[in-house]
């Protein structure tokens, strides 16, 4: 099914802290990852390691990797980069993971770089953001997918947990929104690449309305990205800006394996979700092409669970 994310000379912003996916399988794409600093962890959530069946290319984690069709080099007609080399984060050195990101956006015949950096940092953000301005002129999709976990009781949780939380997961967002929408309206719509002049996805999860005891400091964080979220969509919708979320339930990744990896460990888990299977990465991705596409251009402020229905409070399907 074509997407937008198959039309040429698209520049998507990726914020991933797991291995992602999205875009097309009929043409390649431009895509930026915008992720957390070495030593956080990717969010139980987030997007997973994707099927080499597919033809989009995949992007590893931690990493801003920008790519681009070789044929589509020129920064389009009135969108000219900056001249003015960014400083913080700017070409740190990358480590072997962040290089193996870049080399599998080539492998799919796309021009990649990687870049590291820290999205609770303000300047790192602005920085990761400028080079991709100056690199490709733009940004058309940006998906706000970083996040981490530091899980305690709320008697043991310490200052310092809930706040590296809220810093990645809750201000991340909003930086990385933020500087994609100040590209947004810079440029404003270009109707040979997309009717909005913009669209944010941000990765939320089924904790912005599920209470998750043990991880107040995460579940706190999620529902500060939903009315992020919406916010922001009330703001930027009169610029042509879409912003959405994507909430992801259970889903299969490294993070949560303890979760399904054993018979009755998934038994458990199951119990949970009505539809019967754990989530694989691909449903997330798939969901967020889709919603970053002109398919949905109408849909604004909007979250799509993606959650096999475990937000339907399966606890009550026998009555309670």
């Amino acid at each position: 099914m074509p997407t937008e994310a198959a039309t040429p000379g698209v520049r998507v912003a990726l914020k991933c802290a797991a291995p992602c996916v999205t875009g097309a399988r009929e043409t390649m794409w431009a895509a930026t990852v915008l992720a957390p600093a070495p030593g956080t962890e990717p969010d139980p959530h987030a997007v997973g390691a994707p099927s080499r069946e597919r033809a989009a290319p995949a992007v590893r984690v931690k990493w801003l990797v920008s790519l681009r069709r070789p044929r589509d080099t020129a920064a389009p007609s009135g969108r000219p980069g900056r001249a003015a080399r960014p400083r913080a984060g700017r070409r740190r050195g990358v480590s072997p993971r962040g290089r193996l990101a870049a080399n599998d956006g080539r492998s799919f015949g796309v021009r990649a770089y990687a870049h590291e950096a820290d999205v609770s940092q303000e300047d790192q953000v602005v920085a990761m953001v400028d080079r991709m301005v100056e690199e490709f002129g733009t940004i058309d999709i940006m998906v706000a997918n970083a996040g981490l976990q530091r899980d305690a009781a709320v008697t043991e949780m310490t200052v310092a947990q809930w706040q590296k939380v809220l810093d990645v997961n809750l201000t991340g967002q909003f930086l990385c929104a933020r500087e994609a929408a100040k590209a947004f309206i810079r440029r404003g719509v270009v109707p040979e690449v997309s009717r909005s002049a913009g669209k944010t996805v941000c990765m939320s999860s089924v904790h912005q309305v599920i209470p998750w005891a043990g991880h107040v400091n995460y579940a706190a964080s999620k529902g500060g990205v939903l009315m992020l979220m919406q916010t922001l969509a009330q703001e930027l919708a009169p610029q042509r800006i879409r912003v959405n979320a994507v909430a992801p339930g259970a889903i299969r990744t490294p993070i949560n394996r303890s979760a399904w990896d054993t018979p009755e460990a998934e038994a458990d888990l199951l119990r949970l979700v009505p539809y019967g299977r754990v989530g694989d990465p691909e449903d997330i991705a798939d969901a967020v092409t889709v919603l970053a596409s002109d398919l949905m251009d109408y849909v604004v402020g909007t979250t799509l669970y993606v959650d096999g229905g475990m937000t339907l409070f399966p606890g009550f399907a026998t009555g309670g």
